[in-house]
């Protein structure tokens, strides 16, 4: 094959690809909520390994969570600036870890769910409002999740509260709105994402964050 060829077929790599990997290094999680194209490119075996060449030229690499139903790009090789860039991302997890479990609990609980919030699961505010105004527990325990520093509401309101969370939680990636004039939100793969962040850091630091959250909410409907 010829300079030009390989060029030409670089070039196409790059236009096909492009818009993928630019989502990566801008730290979203590629899930079949978020990008379901991106999603089935980056299981493909030849789009991944072209994905991953151009992303190792830069120090970065792709990675996966969920059983590789969601992707994200991370460092190839830690050095001293890539190692600092990485403890002040994982400070800010560990930060909203609390809050976070907290509304997970809630949204299950006020939604009579049996299992926790996972990728593609619906989220109506409307209902969810509804379920919390009739439950003073539920407003209090709002009222308090609202107002930890991830989500930083000054409202006394239920629907000013609920408004500033769920507005956060998509500008950080964790839910989606498929219509702007409507109130329903989607669970993104950065939720499950989320869970096994929890998970290691239990199994390696002990912390039992899950249990924490839990009996912090218990003791708050009792």
């Amino acid at each position: 094959m010829s300079q030009t060829q390989l060029s030409s077929s670089s070039d196409t790599v790059l236009v096909g690809t492009g818009q993928l990997i630019e989502q990566l290094l801008k730290g979203e999680f590629i899930c079949k909520v978020t990008n379901e194209d991106g999603l089935r490119a980056l299981k493909n075996p030849q789009t991944r390994e072209r994905v991953e060449d151009y992303l190792n030229q830069i120090n970065r690499t792709v990675c996966s969570a969920a059983e590789g139903d969601v992707f994200f790009c991370g460092y190839l090789q830690l050095g001293d600036a890539e190692r600092k860039v990485v403890s002040s991302q994982f400070k800010e997890v560990c930060a909203a870890l609390v809050p976070m479990v907290e509304w997970l609990l809630l949204v299950q609980e006020a939604n009579g769910q049996d299992e926790p919030l996972r990728e593609g699961m619906p989220i109506r505010l409307t209902d969810l409002q509804t379920c919390i105004e009739d439950t003073p527990a539920f407003s209090e325990q709002l009222a308090k999740l609202s107002g930890y520093r991830l989500f930083g509401s000054n409202s006394s309101s239920t629907d000013g509260q609920l408004k500033l969370v769920f507005k956060r939680l998509v500008d950080l990636g964790y839910l989606i709105k498929p219509n702007a004039e409507k109130q329903l939100f989607i669970a993104t793969g950065k939720i499950d994402y989320l869970y096994e962040v929890i998970r290691f850091i239990d199994e390696t630091e002990g912390l039992n964050l899950e249990a924490q959250a839990e009996t912090a909410t218990q003791r708050d409907l009792l």
